[in-house]
């Protein structure tokens, strides 16, 4: 199910009144959780990093991104993350051309921001892809997501009411 923080967050303002409720709002939405979602949100001004380790952070950074029209960034970084921990060649060589079609080829429905250098050698190599094929443009991304966006973000009024709203524990 997708989540969406700003009307979450405004549902939180009007009936949401502690930390504690937020665990109500959001049980059974990060499986990997041990505690609440967000109470480790002030530590994603830490460092891109921090964010991305976290999946509620994950999950603000996307719905941002979204209302930025640059989503498809979170989600090549999310999709080469996975990609990585593949283990049998049919699934890296069916992923790997998903990823492609997805994000990386000219015209992609959800086509990332990359030099034409390195989106002509991963097209030149999809045929026989490895866990490596598309780290050059993972790295290009997390550098744009890093540089520009993650910036924006903690200056958004998503992630100043996110923290207001019940990130610090």
């Amino acid at each position: 199910m997708d989540l969406h923080f700003g009307s979450l967050l405004q549902c939180c303002k009007n009936h949401v009144s502690s930390v504690k409720d937020l665990n109500v709002v959001f049980k059974g939405r990060f499986c990997c959780f041990s505690k609440d979602p967000l109470v480790d949100a002030d530590t994603w001004s830490e460092s891109i990093d921090k964010l991305l380790t976290c999946k509620a952070g994950q999950a603000a950074f996307q719905e941002f991104l979204r209302s930025e029209y640059s989503e498809e960034n979170i989600l090549f970084w999310l999709a080469c993350e996975e990609y990585k921990t593949i283990k049998s060649t049919p699934e890296m060589i069916t992923s790997a051309n998903r990823i492609y079609t997805e994000f990386v080829q000219v015209e992609a429905p959800k086509q990332i921001n990359i030099d034409c250098t390195t989106r002509a050698n991963i097209t030149k190599n999809i045929s026989q892809p490895n866990l490596n094929s598309f780290d050059t443009a993972q790295k290009l991304i997390y550098c744009l997501m890093a540089r520009d966006c993650y910036p924006r973000f903690l200056k958004s009024d998503a992630y100043q009411s996110i923290l207001r709203t019940g990130g610090k524990g």
